[in-house]
């Protein structure tokens, strides 16, 4: 990690292109093809236009980014180059850096000196890669806060109210043999059930982090023919789905996205739920009925009909999670008395003790914005307090609830009044754990498959 790199940093066909440099001679090197004034005596943070020369032959009309160690992303010399995006243009000036010994960048090398040199620690430094694959306003503002440090302040706060505690047993230990308590019991106890409060708070928000990251799966299930296919069509506005009167046209899951409200959806339309002698049919609808395990929204769609109680049996029989967020879409009201849609709509929403039942047509788009509305309220009402950190990394998320069982081991050996070298063993291992998220605990291992999913130039 002391040896200077080299990488292209934006896409290919664009009109300027940035090659990014870093390492302890970078800007020496650079000034050898820059001839218009001498790098070496810029400061940092300035810009200079001029141009990049292979001998005397002038390759490219570029401005200069000077980045003196230690401010810079990588806490290292950094250049800078902004040329133009053609291809031949940024290998030639790239060939050039190379020839003078630089190397290319192995994927996330620029963050990961970044983490190893202090810049950040590792859940930051992960937040980078999700700040760029951030393509919703929600999953922007997540990967922004965890970057700014927000899970670092948390972390810190409980590691150093563990550390402080560990301290004392191990002081105890000591001294077993003069039979002295350093750590009250009581107050360690308080102090464990407040951390796993914390702790299980970060948990709890990740089944809203992670929908917001990878997209809520919303699963449009219900019988053949009921207007399934067609309302997927509507919401993406494009015919994604084969659309028919035939029963069982859809045999397997169809699925695309679409962003509502600044949240990033993916609707997924499956297999007509019925009993089938057709051997491929049956095998949709097995993957319609593992769908709704997955899914964290399920949208039931029946055809209205004034025997509401019908459309609830059926319901039923699908054996939804109470736990699990469903939607009741009543189809095809173009066809029904539309003075009475309303009355059937509540009816049933009163029934299922106010579960949310939305009369639509999927055919002729009537109330589909009801439909989009409902959506993001279910996953908006998730939403913990605005203040409240959220967590979307599973990494993070594994790491916490290790760090949850040692500190549950930790009061079973209070309540147990086991000798304390026990305990610290256990209060070790939370700090472990905790400490794997920021980054404080590493394994090479752990580097490479963090950094390993970042692109070339960051």
């Amino acid at each position: 990690m002391t040896d200077n790199i080299i990488a292209l940093a934006t896409g290919s066909s664009g009109a300027i292109g940035v090659i990014r440099l870093s390492g302890p001679d970078v800007i020496a090197i650079c000034n050898e093809y820059f001839k218009e004034k001498n790098l070496l005596e810029q400061k940092s943070h300035t810009i200079h236009f001029g141009h990049i020369y292979d001998g005397n032959k002038m390759i490219d009309e570029v401005l200069i980014s000077i980045f003196i160690a230690p401010n810079s992303y990588t806490k290292e010399n950094s250049i800078e180059i902004s040329c133009h995006g053609s291809d031949f243009i940024q290998q030639k000036v790239i060939n050039l850096f190379i020839a003078k010994g630089l190397r290319i960048a192995n994927p996330g090398e620029f963050t990961m000196r970044a983490f190893l040199n202090g810049r950040m620690d590792l859940s930051q430094a992960e937040a980078v890669a999700d700040l760029i694959a951030s393509s919703t306003k929600s999953q922007h503002e997540i990967a922004l806060n965890q970057m700014r440090g927000g899970f670092t302040s948390i972390l810190k706060t409980l590691r150093d109210q563990l550390i402080e505690f560990a301290s004392l047993i191990e002081l105890e230990n000591d001294f077993s043999e003069e039979d002295v308590e350093f750590a009250n019991r009581k107050k360690l106890t308080e102090l464990v059930n407040k951390i796993l409060e914390q702790i299980q708070t970060l948990l709890d928000s990740f089944r809203y982090g992670n929908a917001i990251k990878e997209g809520v799966p919303v699963a449009i299930v219900g019988k053949p023919n009921v207007g399934k296919s067609t309302l997927l069509n509507v919401l993406l506005n494009e015919e994604k789905a084969i659309v028919s009167d035939i029963p069982g046209t859809t045999r397997d899951v169809i699925e695309d996205t679409i962003q509502i409200d600044g949240l990033l959806f993916r609707f997924i339309d499956t297999a007509g739920i019925r009993d089938t002698q057709d051997h491929i049919e049956s095998i949709g609808v097995q993957k319609s009925k593992d769908q709704i395990l997955s899914a964290k929204i399920v949208v039931y769609m029946d055809e209205i009909e004034e025997d509401f109680e019908a459309i609830e049996t059926r319901y039923k029989e699908l054996g939804i999670r109470d736990e699990k967020d469903s939607i009741i879409l009543l189809n095809k009201i173009d066809s029904f008395h539309e003075c009475h849609a309303y009355d059937v709509e509540e009816a049933l929403s009163t029934k299922l003790n106010r579960m949310p039942v939305l009369a639509i047509s999927a055919k002729e788009k009537l109330h589909i914005d009801r439909l989009k509305k409902t959506l993001v309220k279910l996953i908006k009402d998730e939403h913990p307090s605005e203040n409240a950190f959220i967590v979307s990394n599973l990494r993070h998320t594994e790491a916490l609830e290790k760090a949850k069982e040692s500190l549950q081991s930790v009061l079973n050996g209070l309540e147990q009044n086991i000798s304390s070298d026990l305990v610290a063993i256990d209060i070790r291992h939370a700090l472990h754990h905790l400490g794997s998220i920021s980054g404080e605990i590493t394994t090479e291992d752990l580097l490479g498959s963090i950094f390993g999913r970042f692109c070339i130039g960051k």
